[in-house]
């Protein structure tokens, strides 16, 4: 079997509200997804979901070579970009190839990928999170009852804005979960690098004098390995990060500095490079964690690593011309029996869309404030040149508290 070719799509994720983070909102909702498609001489087409951006300069590193080798193909492709850098949207390029080549290795073994990598149980532990920081407080209820009709009993919540916004926010949904059956839900808060050092102690340290946070991700800048240790030595929850850091080379001093109590990898960087982070992280006694809005191939390769801890679940529905051979019961992933990935991409779907996101604003969401990580407070106002006149504002956190007093929170 050889690699012929490649074909690219992009396709939306229509999440029916807005979704965002500390650094900015879709506010319409739709996000896009971009997929790229490997064929073989075959017949067999590989599917990976990520960046397809300078993938002219990384598919020759694969082209007429046997997909069933796919580690030293994932080698080959990192040596192929290492003059430019194998960092940002080029690295999920690679890592969506490396996707599509053990998609292909899986089918032609006839095998789900999760049992060729040598897994013993489909089943994948999840958390519900639901990028939610533009919602309002009865939107997030009526979000995380979804996941909780679904069995989920953990919840991640964007925040990192203004500490009483936050502490009002998790106590709502961990009641949501309560009301659902979770004797003791499992919250976290994901700050999306907008703390300084000492305003991530302090907003975390405010929080946990009300409630339990299992872990605080991104406190602080993804490559602070001094400051993420710090964090990690001043608060009772476990710091998590690792979603937006590319090669093992970005983990170990990370790691080395005693940084990070939960090890994430983001889907986008592919299953070999999942494996390799899980490999590292086992070897300082810590867990993974997968994040993503469409995570599949981790998913498989999460059953066959000793130290996964839980999978991130985002959107219920899958994206626009997407099916996937998995189920959400009882709080998990489910994968099935399907070979490969389980993934079917209905291309013709795809390009019938009539609906594209808004062209992207400079001044967010994707872009770091102006003041993230430079308030004095966490509840401080962001000046009035951070905000675009043409980005939708966000509700003034401080307006919105100042005549709310914080939820008392019983044990």
């Amino acid at each position: 079997m050889r690699i012929t070719g490649y074909r690219t799509l992009t396709t939306i994720q229509e999440w029916a509200r807005p979704v965002g983070d500390a650094n900015g909102v879709f506010e319409d909702g739709v996000t896009t997804l971009p997929v790229v498609l490997v064929d073989t001489d075959e017949g067999l087409t590989g599917v990976g979901l990520g960046s397809h951006a300078g993938i002219e300069g990384v598919f020759p590193a694969i082209e007429g070579e046997d997909p069933r080798s796919v580690t030293a193909l994932y080698d080959r492709m990192l040596r192929f970009a290492f003059k430019a850098g194998h960092a940002g949207a080029v690295f999920g390029t690679v890592g969506a190839l490396d996707t599509a080549l053990w998609d292909l290795k899986a089918q032609a073994a006839d095998e789900p990928l999760w049992r060729l990598l040598g897994g013993r149980d489909r089943v994948v532990p999840a958390y519900a999170s639901g990028l939610d920081i533009g919602l309002d407080d009865e939107a997030l209820a009526a979000a995380y009852r979804v996941y909780a009709e679904r069995g989920l009993r953990a919840a991640k919540l964007k925040g990192g804005l203004d500490v009483h916004a936050d502490l009002r926010r998790l106590a709502l949904v961990r009641d949501v979960l309560a009301d659902a059956g979770a004797a003791r839900p499992h919250l976290m808060l994901d700050a999306n690098e907008t703390w300084s050092r000492k305003e991530a102690v302090r907003h975390v340290g405010a929080i946990e004098r009300a409630l339990d946070l299992a872990w605080v991700e991104e406190p602080v800048r993804r490559w602070d390995a001094e400051g993420l240790a710090a964090v990690q030595r001043s608060v009772r929850a476990a710091v998590a990060s690792g979603e937006n850091l590319t090669g093992l080379e970005q983990f170990t001093p990370l790691l080395k500095a005693g940084g990070l109590d939960i090890v994430q990898t983001a889907a986008v960087g592919g299953v070999t490079h999942f494996l390799r982070v899980a490999a590292l992280a086992h070897a300082h006694d810590l867990p993974v964690s997968p994040i993503g809005n469409v995570p599949v191939g981790l998913l498989h390769a999460a059953t066959a690593v000793p130290n996964h801890l839980v999978s991130e679940l985002q959107d219920l529905r899958p994206p626009v011309g997407i099916a996937a051979d998995l189920d959400i019961e009882d709080g998990a992933f489910v994968l099935g029996d399907s070979p490969g990935l389980g993934l079917t991409v209905f291309t013709e779907a795809v390009a019938a869309l009539d609906r594209r996101p808004a062209p992207a604003d400079p001044a967010g969401p994707g872009v770091r404030p102006e003041r993230a990580g430079l308030r004095l407070l966490a509840a401080e106002r962001a000046p009035d040149s951070d905000r675009s006149p043409t980005r939708p504002r966000r509700a003034d956190p401080e307006a919105a508290t100042a005549d709310r007093r914080v939820p008392a929170i019983e044990h």
